[in-house]
């Protein structure tokens, strides 16, 4: 691979955009190009590099462009003058590798579920994004992070401030757990504006009772908005410390990416505890908050 087909791969990730690698793996008599030729396509059908130019070129460009539709990677081949009346005469053989946008994480809040969710979802090639306002939060996280390979992107800026200047996408998964009640209800006011494939909020039962009845009352969301929320957030595993509660996270995150179906979501199960139960009649847990 060229370093400038290298930096136009990494350019379209910095974008998150989708694209789809090109490369001729095989050649069978006369061929413009050999294996080893990459080109490079881009959602809106520009490229660099190139297989060979032509007719052959015009249908991998065809190709490249379902599987940038459809995320799926194949093997095809190309008889130059059969299937495209190129007097070459041999075969070539492309594979076409869709370059998804990566799943990426915006975890508001860097305490120790934050710590914890940050290094699990990093292991699974997520782009992770921590943002937390407090001085020295993120002091050794970095020397931390080189030990354990995480790779994290820190904001030390106020979580509701910074919200507008992330890039949310449809592949965007967003976590609410800082260290304020208040601070929660107000990045989870800015979040149901933006694009995203989950969100999810920490807390107690009586935490997403109150958050619930008072996002409805003021007029905030509606009831399918505030059913689109995982809260309480992650699968229900009974977790207690921050390492169990970031692994029930990362389940919930794993299992909406993969489009597992669960039997119910927890959106509507916060619904039916609002309806059905008083927020006075539930303790607070501190320990889920």
């Amino acid at each position: 691979m060229t370093n400038a087909l290298l930096h136009d791969i990494l350019a379209l990730r910095e974008r998150r955009e989708p694209g789809a690698l090109c490369t001729i793996v095989k050649t069978e008599g006369s061929t413009p190009l050999k294996a080893g030729a990459q080109m490079l396509v881009q959602k809106d059908g520009s490229i660099s590099g190139t297989i060979g130019g032509g007719a052959l070129e015009f249908a991998v460009l065809d190709e490249a462009a379902q599987a940038i539709a459809s995320g799926e990677s194949k093997l095809f081949q190309h008889r130059l003058t059969l299937d495209h009346n190129m007097c070459c005469g041999g075969t070539v053989h492309v594979f076409v590798e869709a370059i998804p946008v990566p799943p990426q994480c915006f975890i508001f809040g860097a305490g120790h579920v934050g710590k914890a969710l940050a290094s699990l979802l990093a292991s699974m090639d997520f782009e992770i994004v921590v943002i937390d306002g407090r001085e020295n939060i993120f002091n050794g996280w970095r020397d931390e992070g080189a030990r354990n390979s995480v790779q994290t992107r820190c904001i030390n800026e106020e979580p509701d401030e910074a919200i507008s200047s992330l890039k949310w996408d449809s592949n965007t998964f967003a976590v609410i757990a800082t260290h304020s009640h208040p601070l929660d209800r107000e990045i989870l006011r800015l979040s149901l504006r933006q694009p995203f494939q989950y969100c999810g909020m920490i807390g107690s039962k009586r935490k997403i009772i109150v958050t619930r009845n008072m996002f409805l009352e003021r007029g905030w969301a509606t009831e399918e908005a505030l059913d689109r929320i995982d809260m309480p957030i992650g699968i229900p595993i009974a977790a207690s410390s921050p390492a169990e509660i970031a692994v029930s996270i990362a389940a919930k995150i794993i299992e909406v990416k993969n489009g597992a179906k669960s039997s119910i979501t927890q959106g509507v199960y916060s619904r039916h505890y609002t309806s059905s139960i008083q927020a006075n009649d539930l303790p607070c847990n501190a320990a889920a908050l």
